[in-house]
């Protein structure tokens, strides 16, 4: 940690997700900050563990005692509304805090379904506040009664193996394709766990979900689905914080950012994790891009502290892991640009690995809390080419 005396510099961080919370630690290796993090929840959420939180295998929260650092304010609040001009940000509370810095980290939700009946009759899983009520309807239902999972991306797909492990009566709506990302070779293999756990798969040019009913769910081909519950984990979207404060989004409503994650609206506010766009081109929601992109948020305010350049983003992937339940998993191996390889690890030992992550990445915010500036990251991933790539199209 650098020590240093003269004027203190405040940085407000919105969100206390993945990249928030990374973003808020690592800024303490400079001690003249005053960091204070601001999040609607009491303690930090584990995202990657929701479906666990259903079947009650995992609470998905850790005390932000664990992996906050010392020194960091915790205010317990919503941001309504980001004034940049006046640096000030705006709080359900009434209250407002000020700014010279701020990381805009508010992560992502589930897209608002269109499909009628769908926000009515559907069970949403992608928030911590929508978990306690799906529990409930689940335990409520039958043990033989239908269950339908509406979207197979990762979410879907371990919802689903997650309720039938537990023996529960389980149809997987997929749209087009079971795991879109997945490679052919991965894709089969998930196939096949959902088969012996008696999972129903329904795939194909009509298996979208056109309306939802109270006891079905109906396709485009016409086929009812019949479900006691229905979950909706189709897609994904971002809180509109930034649209409602006048600054730049891309359609999705995610703050549009240079390449050093810096707002292309106003210096002072920089951009991490899912709800960020650097150059219109945002890389895959997830929390192996949420970690990277904090601290690469933090050092770009660090740099304009001290009056230096920021440097543009720097990271790459090494895949997906998915949880098939707690006895199996699937483990999809990508190029660094995070397109898919054939290769994927799956069974048992890829739901050992995909544990191993859950338990890696608090453990990566703890040390961060711990020892600021100690986290690091794979980077690489051809992101230049893709940018000009960009540039160039029609």
């Amino acid at each position: 940690m650098t020590e240093k005396t003269g004027p203190r510099t405040r940085v407000v961080v919105i969100g206390g997700g993945y990249a928030g919370v990374l973003a808020a630690n690592h800024l303490r290796v400079d001690d003249s900050i005053d960091i204070t993090l601001v999040n609607p929840r009491p303690s930090f959420v584990e995202r990657i563990r929701l479906h666990q939180l259903v079947t009650g295998s995992d609470d998905a929260v850790v005390d932000y005692g664990t992996v906050l650092g010392e020194g960091i304010e915790l205010a317990v609040d919503s941001a309504t509304k980001i004034d940049v001009s006046a640096r000030r940000v705006e709080l359900a509370s009434g209250g407002s805090i000020g700014f010279d810095y701020l990381i805009y980290a508010v992560g992502s939700t589930g897209a608002a379904p269109k499909v009628p009946g769908a926000v009515e009759f559907a069970y949403p899983i992608s928030e911590y506040e929508h978990g306690e009520p799906l529990r409930a309807a689940v335990a409520a239902a039958a043990v033989d009664a239908p269950i339908c999972v509406v979207g197979a991306g990762p979410t879907g797909l371990e919802m689903a193996a997650e309720l039938a492990e537990e023996g529960r009566r389980v149809t997987l709506i997929c749209g087009a394709v079971m795991g879109p990302y997945l490679s052919t070779r991965a894709r089969r293999s998930a196939a096949k766990r959902m088969a012996r756990l008696g999972v129903t798969v329904i795939d194909g040019p009509d298996a979208n979900a056109t309306e939802v009913l109270r006891d079905a769910v109906v396709l485009a081909d016409g086929r009812r689905i019949v479900a006691a519950v229905t979950i909706w984990t189709a897609g994904f979207g971002v809180p509109d914080l930034a649209a409602r404060s006048g600054l730049s989004t891309d359609t999705v409503g995610r703050l549009l950012t240079d390449e050093t994650l810096t707002s292309v609206d106003d210096p002072r506010v920089v951009g991490a994790g899912d709800a960020t766009a650097p150059s219109d081109l945002p890389l895959r929601m997830s929390c192996q891009a949420a970690l990277p992109l904090g601290a690469q948020a933090a050092n770009t305010v660090l740099n304009r502290i001290a009056g230096t350049p920021p440097k543009p983003l720097n990271q790459a992937f090494t895949g997906q892991c998915i949880s098939l339940g707690r006895s199996a998993g699937l483990i999809q191996i990508a190029h660094l640009d995070d397109t898919v390889t054939p290769l994927y690890i799956g069974g048992r030992a890829a739901a050992s690995i995909k544990e191993a992550v859950c338990k890696g990445t608090v453990s990566f915010l703890s040390r961060e809390a711990r020892k600021p500036g100690s986290y690091f990251w794979l980077k690489g991933g051809k992101r230049q080419q893709k940018l000009a790539a960009q540039t160039v199209s029609p």
